[in-house]
C-alpha cells in the first residue's frame, strides 16, 4: 500500500482541515487555525458544535475507519465493494476510499492529497496502477443501493460521466433481490408531492437509455429512478447537507440502532422552524402510512443553503418496504415505540411534549396529512407505477395504523 499520509478537507472548495493517516492505519482529523479562528466560518456539521455552540476542535483517532462524519459519505455494502474493487482499494480502509472517492461526496465537502501521491491500492499484483486509475469511478453517494451520478446528455436523457465525476441526477438502479423498488420509490414519492412535501424533481428511465454505464454491474431487469440532486445547484455548485448519522456521529452500522424520531425532531425544532418541524411530522406521518420500515438515520438530512443556517432537507428514499420485508416496526422509534400499529396521537403528542413540539401543530399535521393522504391515494394507486402486491400490501397495512 502506497504510503500517503495527508488528505486535505475541502468546504466549498476552500481548505477548512486534514485527515492525517499515521502508524497502526490510524486517521487523525484536525482544522486549520484559519478555519477555527473564522467567526464567520461555513458550517461543516452540527456535530462539530459543543452545548453551547462552540466549534468542537479535539478530535481521538480512528482505527481503520475514519470519524462518522466522513465514514457517513462514502457508500455501503456492494456499492462500496464494487468502486473499491474498480480502484483497487480495500473497501474497509476508509482513509484510502476517501483518497479515491473524495473529488465528489454528498454536499459541499471535497477531499483531496495535500501532496500529489501515486495511487492507493491493495490490487493484485498482475493489474497495472493504469489499469486501477482508469477503472476508478471517483465519486461518492451513500448507502447500500447501486446508483450513479449523472449529467443530462446533449440529445436528451441521462449519461453517467466517465470517471463518474459530477451530475446533478442521481440514477437508482433496480435491486437485485426485489422487483419494481424503483417504481415503488417513483410512487411514493410522487405520492409525497400531491400531498405538499417538499421532494426533488424525478422520473423513471429505462435502463437502455443511460448513457456510460460502467462495466460490472450485471444484468438489471425494470427501469431506473433519476432523482435530481438537491445538493446540486443547476450550475453544478455544491450545496452542503449532512445526515442524522453524521449530525448525531454515528457510524452507518449504527443507523438502525442510535437515535430516534424525538432525537431528530430536537434538532429540527432547534435549528430550523415550524414549517421545518410541520414537513417532518408530515413525512414522519406520511412514511408510517405507506409502511416504510427504512427510515433509518441516513434518510433524513439537514441543509445549509447560505452555508451557516441549517434547514430540513427535501424528503428522499421513500418507498413502500412491506410487499418485500413485512415489518411491523419502524426503523426508529417515533417516541417510545417504532410498532406503526401504535401511531396514535397519544404517541405523538408524547413526541411533542418530549421533543417540546407545538402540540396543536403536530397534531393538526398528522392529521392532514392523512387526510390528504386518503384523498390522492384512490387515483394515485390507478395512475402510478404500483404492482398490485404493493397495493394490496398498503390498504392492508393503513388499516392497522390507529391515526389513519
Amino acid at each position: 500500500m502506497t504510503d500517503v499520509s495527508i488528505l486535505n478537507v475541502l468546504l466549498h472548495g476552500a481548505p477548512i482541515g486534514t485527515l492525517t493517516r499515521v502508524a497502526g492505519d490510524r486517521t487523525l482529523f484536525a482544522f486549520n487555525e484559519a478555519y477555527i479562528a473564522d467567526e464567520n466560518r461555513p458550517v461543516l456539521g452540527l456535530g462539530f458544535k459543543d452545548q453551547l455552540g462552540e466549534l468542537i476542535t479535539d478530535f481521538r483517532p480512528t482505527q481503520t475507519k475514519v470519524l462518522p462524519f466522513f465514514s457517513n459519505m462514502l457508500p455501503e455494502g456492494h456499492m462500496r465493494s464494487y468502486l473499491a474493487a474498480r480502484a483497487g482499494v480495500n473497501p474497509a480502509r476508509e482513509f484510502f476510499l476517501l483518497w479515491v472517492l473524495g473529488s465528489d461526496l454528498p454536499g459541499a465537502v471535497t477531499i483531496e492529497p495535500a501532496e500529489e501521491e501515486a495511487w492507493p491500492s491493495d490490487a493484485a499484483d498482475d493489474e497495472s496502477v493504469e489499469d486501477r486509475y482508469d477503472h476508478a469511478l471517483r465519486f461518492s453517494l451513500a448507502g447500500v443501493q447501486l446508483k450513479f451520478s449523472a449529467v443530462e446528455a446533449a440529445r436528451g436523457g441521462l449519461t453517467i460521466p466517465a470517471r463518474g465525476v459530477g451530475g446533478s441526477w442521481i440514477v437508482k438502479l433496480p435491486s437485485r433481490e426485489f422487483a419494481g423498488v424503483p417504481e415503488n420509490e417513483y410512487a411514493m414519492m410522487t405520492l409525497a408531492q400531491m400531498i405538499g412535501m417538499d421532494v426533488p424533481a424525478l422520473r423513471l428511465t429505462d435502463i437502455d437509455a443511460i448513457g456510460n454505464l460502467p462495466e460490472g454491474i450485471g444484468v438489471l431487469k425494470g427501469q431506473a429512478l433519476a432523482v435530481q440532486r438537491f445538493d446540486r445547484l443547476s450550475d453544478g455548485t455544491p450545496v452542503h447537507i449532512e445526515d442524522f448519522a453524521q449530525i448525531f456521529g454515528v457510524y452507518p452500522d449504527d443507523k438502525y440502532k442510535r437515535g430516534n424520531a424525538r432525537s431528530i425532531a430536537n434538532v429540527i425544532a432547534a435549528e430550523g422552524d415550524e414549517a421545518d418541524i410541520a414537513e417532518f411530522i408530515r413525512r414522519l406521518t406520511f412514511n408510517t402510512l405507506i409502511g416504510n420500515a427504512d427510515m433509518h438515520l441516513k434518510n433524513w438530512s439537514m441543509i445549509y443553503p447560505d452555508r451557516r443556517r441549517a434547514a430540513l432537507a427535501p424528503a428522499y428514499d421513500l418507498v413502500s418496504t412491506i410487499p418485500y420485508t413485512p415489518d411491523p416496526k419502524a426503523a426508529l422509534n417515533v417516541s417510545r415505540t417504532k410498532r406503526f400499529d401504535e401511531f396514535s396521537e397519544d404517541e405523538l403528542s408524547h413526541l411533542a411534549a418530549k421533543a417540546r413540539l407545538p402540540r396543536k401543530l403536530v397534531l393538526d399535521t398528522a392529521h392532514e396529512t392523512v387526510a390528504l393522504f386518503h384523498q390522492h391515494w384512490k387515483a394515485a394507486k390507478a395512475s402510478l407505477p404500483l404492482a398490485g402486491d404493493v397495493i394490496k400490501a398498503i390498504e392492508k397495512h393503513l388499516k392497522t395504523i390507529p391515526i389513519a
